[in-house]
């Protein structure tokens, strides 16, 4: 099977929407926003942008503000889940995930770790 390979990824590489949810983040300090590149490796989606925050509230807050600002580019999640609890938001736009997490949470499921053959790039 002749599997086309990937450009390296870089801040400037990345898709607009994955670029517009991670600003979003930052508006609303998001901590140690990364990006995993699971392109070569998953059939499911091509990133995930995983942040986590301090709070609960502060978790919706990401949330709300991602999708508000994807919104405005006409971008729709397919599902949200965790939104009323706060502890771990997942927002699935198909080609790529959004994980706002508490830091326990983060601690706890360790996608960085658990996805560790995944190219990433830090914010």
């Amino acid at each position: 099977m002749d599997k086309k390979k990937t450009k390296a990824l870089t801040k400037r590489s990345l898709p607009q929407e994955v670029k517009l949810s991670v600003k979003a983040s930052q508006a609303k300090k998001g901590e140690d926003i990364l990006v995993l590149d699971l392109r070569e490796i998953s059939s499911f989606t091509d990133f995930f942008v995983i942040m986590h925050g301090n709070s609960t509230r502060q978790n919706v807050a990401l949330y709300e503000n991602i999708e508000e600002e994807l919104r405005k580019q006409n971008i729709r999640p397919l599902s949200v889940e965790g939104a009323e609890h706060g502890e771990w938001i997942l927002m699935d736009y198909g080609s790529f995930i959004v994980h706002v997490f508490s830091k326990p949470a983060r601690t706890y499921y360790s996608l960085e770790r658990l996805w560790g053959d995944a190219p990433k790039i830090s914010f």
